[in-house]
Order: C-alpha cells, then structure tokens, then sequence
C-alpha cells in the first residue's frame, strides 16, 4: 500500500505563523502606498483651477509659522532647521509680507523655560502678537 498508518495521536499543537507574517507585510506594503498618495493629494491638489478675479475677494487663509524647539535645544521653522538671527530675519520677511502673521510654538517638554520664553520674545519683537504654544491633551485624574 502506498498510505502510512501511524500509531500516533500526539496534537499538532504548533501554530504556523508565516501567512501571518506574509498577510501583515502586505498591509503593511499597501498602507504604505496609500498613505504616500494621500499625503500627495493634499499636498497638491488633483484639479488645478483659474480662479477668477474680483475686488471683493477675501484673502486666502494664511498658515502660522510652526517654530520648534527639540529636546537637544535646536530651533527649526516651519521643519526646516534654522537659527535664532535666521529666524529673526525670517519673521520679519513674513511680518512685511503680510501683517496679521501668527507662530505656534512647540516645544520638547525637557526645554528650559527659558528657551521657550526667548524664542517668543524674538518672534514678538518681530511684530508678531499672536503666539500660541502647542500643547497634547492630558486627563485630569
């Protein structure tokens, strides 16, 4: 007879976990594309469109300054690293280009106070008087 006849009644008690590892790897392949693809719809919209001109046209809304300050002490804005004379020269080019400017300001929560309160100081120096700082949410016990 070409069959085997086992004697043996030991459970399979091993669980297999290669398709489970081969199925996460896919999702993980396929969320990584889509989530690529919606960050470059956002960033550039699928319908480009010449708008029309008219004098009562509001103006388009104005996105703050994102200025932070990491846990190693280093300032960046708006994700690109600078320094304090770059920042100051940067505010002020925003201040000129537009008055009513605004700046959130996130901060590593090991920064001293006294970072966070210079950098509001230069911005505000700037002629920008509207500084928010960035905060997360915490429940009260």
């Amino acid at each position: 007879m070409a069959g085997k006849i086992s004697d043996d009644d030991d459970i399979i008690a091993d669980i297999n976990v290669t398709p489970l590892v081969d199925i996460m790897l896919v999702l993980l392949i396929i969320f990584m594309l889509t989530s690529e693809a919606v960050t470059d719809r956002i960033r550039h919209p699928a319908i480009e469109v010449d708008l029309p001109k008219a004098a009562s046209a509001e103006k388009e809304p104005t996105r703050p300054l994102s200025i932070v300050i990491s846990k190693d002490g280093q300032l960046f804005l708006n994700g690109t690293e600078t320094t304090e004379s770059a920042l100051i020269v940067q505010v002020q080019a925003a201040v000129k280009e537009r008055k009513e400017v605004q700046a959130v300001l996130s901060a590593d929560r090991r920064v001293t106070h006294g970072s966070v309160v210079r950098v509001i100081d230069l911005v505000r120096l700037q002629g920008v008087e509207d500084v928010a700082i960035n905060t997360k949410e915490q429940e009260i016990e």
